[in-house]
């Protein structure tokens, strides 16, 4: 991935990913959690597996980045635009919606 294209990839990273590691880290114990997203053969989520990921970027310096860093920057950016785009009408509390932004890391209440 070219320069530029890291820089703004971790740009709108750093401004979607607004939960905190703490919180992120939880968040899979939940019941809400475990029941929202597509789950693999294992069972697991895939925004869980994701998450973790998400978790261990930010703890990194920018220039300890790996090339598979900025790819999975890249997905969840994308997966958190097209979510955000199909906002369900009224109250998103305690919608699945909600609760799978959640899973990759962007609480859309926050």
């Amino acid at each position: 991935m070219p320069v530029e294209d890291r820089r703004g990839t971790g740009d709108a990273f750093r401004d979607l990913d607004n939960m905190l590691p703490s919180a992120l880290q939880e968040w899979p114990a939940t019941e809400e959690s475990r029941a929202a997203g597509q789950h693999t053969d294992g069972g697991e989520s895939t925004g869980h597996a994701s998450g973790r990921r998400i978790v261990a970027i930010p703890r990194k310096k920018k220039a300890d980045l790996s090339e598979p860093d900025h790819e999975h920057m890249h997905k969840v950016v994308g997966y958190i635009r097209r979510h955000l785009a199909q906002r369900p009408s009224g109250d998103v509390r305690g919608t699945r919606w909600r609760h799978s932004l959640m899973s990759w890391g962007h609480d859309p209440l926050r």
